[in-house]
């Protein structure tokens, strides 16, 4: 069990977890609780639109999307953006993505989101295109994506994690997102600490049952009284 602390601004501490242990999260989510994988994501998108909006007050974005569970969120979160009048594309590193991930494409594109090959200049590019579950360098499409976004000056706001970090050991992949702020899920990841890549941290709620920290023996305070995203801080 990790012993990683993160700080809310009130000053309570509040665990980090590994990558073993957020997929124990997501697996008693769906299991124990039934609450499936489009309402985790649809909670992780709003809120990353959200949060889009309040760090930089964009009129354009580019949205770079995985195929898995961390692209369906940015994808979430293009919707939401666009239905609030900023002007939105997507660049998808990958066709072949999961079947949740395939029906928040199609979304986008019934709302007459521009999906893109290449990714454009905009005045904020959301990473989503590789979640937890990381394993070694990012490669083809994923690393020339990754090496665009690092090329912009444009600030990356970051989906759970910046692209190619190990979440457990905070390793940075080459090549990895370099972002300006990320916005992690459910808990902090543990290698989200004394990381340069991820930038200004916040955790957003994806609406974990208390009750689930508690069977996992974790003590984490009341964390979204005031709202679904806060900031935190690693100590």
């Amino acid at each position: 069990m990790t012993t990683a602390r993160f700080f809310l601004p009130s000053g309570k501490c509040v665990p980090g977890i590994d990558v073993a242990q957020m997929r124990a999260v997501d697996r008693s989510m769906i299991e124990d609780f039934h609450i499936e994988l489009p309402q985790m994501m649809e909670n992780a998108g709003r809120n990353l639109a959200d949060l889009t909006q309040s760090l930089f007050l964009p009129r354009s974005a580019t949205v770079l999307v995985g195929p898995g569970g961390n692209g369906g969120g940015g994808l979430v979160a293009a919707r939401h953006l666009h239905n609030r009048g900023i002007d939105v594309t997507v660049t998808v590193a990958s066709r072949s993505v999961s079947s949740v991930t395939a029906h928040q494409l199609d979304i986008v594109e019934r709302l007459g989101i521009e999906v893109r090959e290449e990714p454009t200049p905009a005045d904020v590019v959301i990473d989503s295109l590789i979640g937890y579950g990381l394993s070694g360098d990012p490669s083809g499409r994923f690393a020339e994506l990754i090496n665009w976004a690092n090329a912009t000056s444009t600030p990356v706001l970051a989906l759970d994690t910046p692209s190619g970090l190990d979440l457990t050991a905070g390793a940075a992949a080459r090549p990895c997102v370099q972002a300006v702020a990320t916005m992690t899920l459910a808990l902090p990841k543990v290698g989200l600490a004394r990381v340069v890549n991820a930038g200004a941290l916040y955790l957003a709620d994806i609406s974990v049952p208390p009750s689930l920290f508690v069977a996992m023996g974790l003590e984490v305070p009341v964390i979204f009284k005031s709202g679904s995203v806060v900031a935190v801080r690693d100590g």
